[in-house]
């Protein structure tokens, strides 16, 4: 999944989470998580189990990142309904 630092800065704001908490749920540094979101609109490069713990810890926290090209729109991240 490709995946831009804007995109995990967008999804922590959604949930109000701060840099340290997403690294600390992640199980990762908080230097990794400031080198992703440095990324700006770029895609992340990082390990493949690096990401999965971010977007794995996001989505706990009931964010999903959506792709681009979804829905033919651009990358971005959304809450979940957890409702369902």
């Amino acid at each position: 999944m490709a995946i831009t630092g804007n995109q995990i800065r967008a999804a922590r704001a959604l949930v109000g989470m701060d840099q340290q908490a997403l690294a600390d749920k992640a199980k990762i540094g908080i230097n990794t998580v400031r080198n992703m979101e440095g990324a700006g609109g770029e895609r992340i490069r990082v390990r493949t189990d690096t990401l999965d713990a971010v977007t794995d810890a996001l989505k706990v926290a009931g964010v999903v990142i959506i792709e681009e090209g979804t829905n033919d729109g651009g990358p971005g991240v959304r809450l979940i309904n957890k409702g369902t």
